[in-house]
């Protein structure tokens, strides 16, 4: 979860009121945050963000504005969004977007924050934002890439480029002279650590002004010039570039919200596309782009399990700082600007849990008595388990979630049935896992300095695409080993295989099989009462270079939900 350090004192400039240690602990449940720790000498609050879809929270001013709206019932409101009917003047701040970007990096979004000298606590909060922005929620700059600017500086219109990563140079930020685009990504830190994002690309992404002064490489590094903003500037320009313009634009509502409630006057950019976007070609950002939500008190009050009113309900809303409407028994809910994490009426009901007071809800017993026991697949799971570790085999427990590169790219397989994330957080855990021999995989790759032979299992769930089922995928239990050893092969894990039968009491076979992960004519699926329930192989060799093995390593999978119903 994202944790953030603020300030103190700058709490309670933004919130317009000091917190005991006390008030703070309570009413950081309205932002759903712990306090994670103090440090009293500097006057520092660790604070722990326990929901990932509010961004808008990772910093001080929007921590502090939603304590302002919950304490003094209020709704705030910017006037410096755009919509679909109405466009805020943008003057001469014009971006233009280069056509061979729909490629690359698609989208950009921007706004201009003028008449307000920046302090160093404020400074470091808006580059804390910027980081947990681009981190958390940009997915380590994949997605979101955020730059601050000197604003003064700036020649509009904006060209957003690609540019020859050798024709094209500048000082980037933390040099003293000229590097070439592919350069930085190869000498730079920032480029060593983000150049992966463009690598694929013959051409990366540039922005500069219409003087032909460059603003920065996003998204790896500002300009040393009009990119080093410093403590005393008082006309800042904020772009963010990315792949998913919704997330960019949500983004964008949240650093320009932030900046008002610093003091700061915001004046709106227009972006001009070459192409279509969901929102047109030309869009004047900050844009405001989410959709009502409706919820039905009837399902409201079912959930909560509470008699509520529907005044009541409203109330508890609008005091989370929400726009609504009532008609007859239904509530329309417009998200505010900083906000877009309404996907469904649920989302709403818990506003009007936390609007409450989580407290105020009082514990119901149960009525029935119910006795818990092991269910027959966890039952016959600790049987396998116990005669895995029998056999010397080391046990992992691994997250079913995982990343495309590590489950389809270094497996050398397609990924027409993996089920993929529609909006993950972060690269990391983008879909959910179809084999568990990526997991065992990856922690053979870190354990080339351990004694030899190395023996490794897990039972665990993986999830595959199941046209048969009613949600279109099946959750299937499997077992999965490998074994790792100079002289590791497929006769080995065999013995194995069949030592877990024989424990059983099961009978099985193998036929040959073909499989990219697994070598041609060391690969066999597993045949049980006439159904193939797996397979086992001698890994390819291609695959262990992919995972940076140097040592054979001989695999096996068993769908354990076929012995299960036997």
């Amino acid at each position: 979860m994202p944790k953030i350090e603020i300030t103190e004192n700058l709490l309670t400039h933004f919130a317009g009121r000091k917190f005991s240690e006390k008030e703070l602990e309570d009413i950081a449940v309205v932002a759903k945050a712990e306090i994670d720790g103090r440090n009293e000498e500097e006057g520092l609050i660790k604070i722990e963000l326990n929901d990932t879809n509010r961004p808008d929270l990772w910093s001080t001013p929007g921590l502090a504005r939603q304590f302002r709206i919950f304490l003094n019932d209020k709704e705030y409101c910017y006037n410096f969004f755009s919509g679909s009917k109405e466009t805020k003047e943008y003057g001469s701040r014009v971006i233009k977007v280069d056509p061979e970007l729909k490629k690359i990096r698609p989208f950009i979004t921007a706004f201009q924050a003028d008449g307000h000298e920046v302090d160093e606590p404020q400074l470091l909060d808006l580059i804390q934002s910027q980081e947990k922005l681009c981190w958390n929620f940009g997915r380590k700059r994949s997605s979101i890439a955020m730059g601050i600017y000197r604003a003064d500086l700036i020649n509009f219109p904006v060209h957003f480029r690609a540019a020859d990563p050798d024709l094209t140079g500048f000082i980037p930020l933390g040099e003293e002279k000229k590097m070439s685009l592919r350069e930085i990504t190869k000498k730079h830190p920032k480029g060593v650590e983000f150049g992966w994002i463009v690598a694929p690309f013959n051409k990366y992404p540039y922005l500069e002004d219409n003087s032909g002064n460059t603003l920065s490489f996003p998204p790896v590094i500002n300009s040393a010039h009009l990119g080093a903003v410093k403590v005393g500037d008082s006309s800042l320009f904020i772009e963010l570039t990315g792949t998913d313009l919704n997330s960019l634009l949500l983004a964008a509502s949240i650093a320009a919200c932030d900046l008002s409630d610093a003091g700061f006057t915001i004046k709106p950019v227009k972006v001009e596309y070459p192409y279509e976007t969901s929102y047109g070609r030309d869009i004047v950002t900050p844009y405001y782009f989410q959709k009502p939500v409706v919820l039905d008190i009837d399902y409201s009050n079912k959930l909560l399990g509470e008699d509520l009113t529907i005044e009541e309900t409203a109330g508890y809303i609008k005091k989370m700082g929400n726009s609504i409407a009532v008609e007859d028994k239904k509530i329309i809910l417009n998200p505010p600007p900083y906000r877009n994490d309404f996907m469904h009426p649920v989302d709403i009901v818990e506003e009007i849990m936390i609007g409450r007071g989580m407290n105020s809800f009082k514990p119901v017993p149960p009525e029935d008595f119910t006795m818990g026991k092991l269910s027959s697949t966890e039952e016959f799971s600790r049987r396998v388990r116990d005669i895995m570790v029998g056999l010397g085999y080391q046990e992992m427990i691994y997250n079913y979630l995982g990343s495309k590169h590590e489950f389809v790219e270094k497996m050398n397989i397609d990924s027409d049935d993996i089920i993929e994330i529609k909006n993950p957080m972060t690269e990391n855990f983008e879909i959910l896992r179809n084999s568990i021999l990526p997991n065992l995989l990856n922690s053979e790759s870190v354990s080339g300095n351990a004694l030899y032979p190395h023996r490794i299992f897990e039972i665990g769930k993986i999830a595959v695409i199941d046209s048969r089922e009613n949600y279109g995928t099946s959750t299937k239990n499997y077992l999965s080993l490998l074994l790792s050893d100079r002289e590791a092969g497929f006769n080995e894990a065999n013995s194995h295989i069949s030592a877990v039968f024989f424990y059983l009491s099961m009978d099985y076979s193998l036929k040959e099989a073909e499989d990219p992960r697994f070598i041609t004519g060391r690969c066999a699926n597993i045949i049980f009462n006439g159904e193939v329930i797996g397979i086992s192989g001698e890994i390819s060799p291609q695959i262990l270079e992919n995972w940076g093995i140097e040592m054979p390593c001989t695999g096996v999978e068993i769908n354990l939900d076929f012995l299960i119903r036997s």
